[in-house]
């Protein structure tokens, strides 16, 4: 096969024995090889724009960097990236984020090894790549109300055990304030109380602890 049709991948991925597990493999197509491993974002957007390759697998949670924010901001200079996340998150918020930062697919680190190459050549191709679990969640994040800038912050407060003064006093704001925020929260979460808007929140990927 000749070398321009040799798909070109950077991989993202900070786990060292995970990125060279994933090489070895990719190596073994004869339409694919790797021309570099990112152990955080910062890293692979650096070797983005030293390689400019066909295929980016990009991991979600990464150091320095977390993989949507380099999703965008490698799109956002290359319109043409084809970028497919490869992760093991699947909450919906995660789902959300990636996609729209830029990022063409969207795959899971349980995926069987052909569902990952079928992956990359269908990236490689422009099309998107969207499993039917993935869109089936991506719709449902589509149809809910998304949380304000400031709702977002209420909610990490929550999430690191933080009580309305304290999140107050962060905030620089009024504690009548925080439980307004607080309230919407519940309501667009459809839960009634802190410890089941932390529960929800976790699963769909909106916080991390």
């Amino acid at each position: 096969m000749s070398q321009s049709n040799v798909i070109r991948i950077l991989i993202a991925e900070d786990h060292p024995l995970l990125g060279q597990a994933l090489t070895m493999f990719l190596q073994c197509e004869p339409d694919m090889t790797v021309i570099g491993c990112a152990g955080d974002g910062r890293e692979a957007l650096e070797l983005f724009h030293q390689h400019q390759p066909d295929v980016t697998l990009m991991d979600l949670q990464m150091p320095k960097m977390e993989g949507a924010d380099a999703i965008a901001a490698i799109c956002g200079k290359f319109k043409q990236a084809r970028i497919l996340v490869l992760t093991n998150f699947e909450g919906e918020e995660y789902i959300y984020r990636g996609l729209r930062a830029g990022a063409k697919g969207y795959i899971l680190k349980k995926a069987e090894p052909k569902e990952l190459l079928d992956a990359i050549r269908t990236v490689h191709q422009g099309k998107n790549y969207i499993p039917p679990n993935i869109a089936a969640k991506l719709a449902e994040r589509m149809g809910k109300e998304e949380l304000s800038t400031r709702e977002l912050e209420v909610l990490r407060l929550i999430a690191k055990g933080k009580n309305n003064q304290q999140i107050s006093s962060t905030l620089n704001i009024a504690e009548s304030t925080v439980r307004f925020h607080a309230n919407n929260i519940f309501g667009k979460l459809n839960v009634s109380d802190r410890t089941q808007a932390l529960v929800t929140a976790l699963n769909r990927g909106i916080v991390r602890l």
